[in-house]
């Protein structure tokens, strides 16, 4: 399996895997961001697991864009979008298959 189809699939997988516990929580609870962030930081492993994702998050966007423009990639808002409605989950898998792209069109 290639590079691109791997990172195809880690998409799918960083789409479907996150979203399986986000969508019942949120037809439960609907856009309750207050409950969202206190059952997220209600013990210290949610806690944990919850700062590693928004540190994770700036990282990737760092990464994006300096990357990005390094390559002179375009359509760099599809990865930052995909992060800030999925997660890094889909935001990380997504940017390196586009990267893979743009790296595989220049040689």
């Amino acid at each position: 399996m290639n590079l691109k189809t791997t990172f195809l699939l880690l998409c799918v997988l960083g789409t479907l895997l996150p979203l399986s516990q986000l969508m019942p929580w949120l037809i439960e609870n609907g856009l309750d961001f207050q409950l969202f962030f206190k059952e997220l930081f209600s013990t210290k492993i949610g806690g944990f697991f919850g700062m590693d994702v928004i540190v994770s998050a700036v990282v990737l966007f760092v990464f994006i864009f300096a990357e990005g423009k390094r390559l002179q990639m375009e359509k760099l808002w599809l990865p930052a979008l995909a992060t800030l409605s999925v997660g890094v989950s889909l935001g990380l898998p997504l940017f390196l298959y586009l990267r893979q792209v743009q790296i595989e069109s220049n040689t």
